[in-house]
């Protein structure tokens, strides 16, 4: 837990003033003041995206592309600040060039976690960052499920990418429902342990969703029109590339278990994966494990950040 700077522009916004978000307004149980930096926009279409603090990589990954996805279409995404799928989801928004609104269970003055005080003020330049704590206010434990519900109240679905069956996650869940909001979840593998809540949520009739298509799908929003070529699969040569690319589908890959699929020796498929990871489209994790991440889109940047 650090202290921020804050203060200085910092705004406090009531019920009743017209700045306030006009969905948060309509819950039952709506704070009476919320203080913001960043630019408010009480009428925006807004989305959250939500789970695990322990990622997976693969969940990572499908963090990454919803939250971009959504952001290029013009929605804004929101999520909670904290490690794992959250500062992803946050940081995808930004690097597609969108706008992502983070919602704090401390005052805006007390970055938690720490090391996302870059990420913090990244976000109040680029979208905003809300809290119902007065600056000073240290991260409780009780503060959290009070987050969950203004995370919720701001958007109009709730995406559960990764989490078990106690995952704070499903308190977000559980406000959405009461305020009438779309629930959707992204299906995991089911000897993957963070798996468990989004995929009992499915059986339970939640939406499955795997793109961020799927979400405006389910929410009834507009497509925006996207150029052909974001469309299509990166412009990876014909030969090694193509197959190592071919081999990387699904979940993350050892690099032995890429040359046995693709039949390249260790040292090509070696060759071939720095040379993706230097254009973005593969990212390497501990134990020589390899798996795409954001494909190409209009304002693709150099590789998305680890959170």
């Amino acid at each position: 837990m650090t202290r921020g700077d804050a203060g200085a522009t910092m705004e406090t916004v009531l019920l009743t003033s017209p700045q306030y978000p006009e969905l948060l307004r309509r819950t039952d149980d709506p704070p009476p003041l919320i203080y913001v930096r960043g630019e408010l926009r009480p009428d925006e279409v807004a989305v959250a995206v939500v789970g695990s603090r322990r990622a997976t990589p693969a969940g990572m990954v499908m963090a990454e592309r919803l939250a971009a996805g959504l952001a290029w279409h013009g929605v804004t995404v929101v999520s909670g600040l904290a490690r794992g799928i959250d500062a992803v989801a946050h940081r995808a928004a930004l690097l597609a060039g969108g706008r992502t609104i983070a919602v704090l269970g401390s005052g805006l003055d007390v970055v938690y976690p720490p090391e996302h005080g870059a990420l913090l003020e990244a976000i109040a330049a680029r979208g905003c960052v809300i809290s119902e704590f007065p600056p000073g206010t240290p991260p409780r434990r009780g503060h959290f499920p009070r987050r969950n519900r203004i995370i919720a109240g701001l958007a109009l679905g709730v995406v559960v990418v990764e989490g078990d069956e106690r995952s704070g996650t499903l308190s977000t869940v559980a406000h959405a429902l009461r305020y009438g909001r779309e629930v959707m979840a992204v299906p995991g593998g089911v000897l993957n342990p963070l798996s468990r809540a989004p995929n009992a949520l499915i059986r339970d009739g939640a939406a499955l969703v795997e793109t961020a298509e799927d979400v405006l799908g389910v929410l009834r929003l507009p497509l925006r029109p996207t150029p052909a070529a974001a469309e299509a699969d990166p412009s990876v040569p014909p030969g090694p590339a193509a197959a190592v690319w071919a081999a990387l589908a699904g979940e993350p890959v050892h690099i032995d278990q890429v040359a046995a699929r693709t039949g390249l020796s260790p040292s090509e498929v070696a060759a071939v994966l720095l040379d993706m990871e230097l254009q973005g489209l593969v990212r390497q994790y501990p134990g020589k494990q390899f798996l795409r991440v954001l494909p190409p889109g209009p304002r693709r940047s150099a590789g998305p950040s680890r959170s």
